[in-house]
């Protein structure tokens, strides 16, 4: 596979987490911590989702190589 089909397949992955990601929003087990004008957000379920589709996504190109 040349450099240029791994970075399309790759710019339409991502294209489609964030769109997912949009319709998605937050995801159960994202904690965001507010205290007056202070807020903290740390997507924990949001980057295993990412992590998972990622991770199967990278598979199936190893295995076409």
């Amino acid at each position: 596979m040349n450099v240029g089909k791994l970075f399309m397949l790759l710019g339409i992955t991502f294209l489609l987490i964030g769109a997912l990601w949009t319709f998605i929003g937050k995801l159960p087990g994202d904690f965001t911590f507010k205290k007056g004008n202070f807020s903290f957000h740390f997507p924990i379920m949001t980057s295993i989702v990412v992590s998972i589709i990622l991770s199967l996504v990278l598979f199936i190109i190893s295995k076409f190589r």
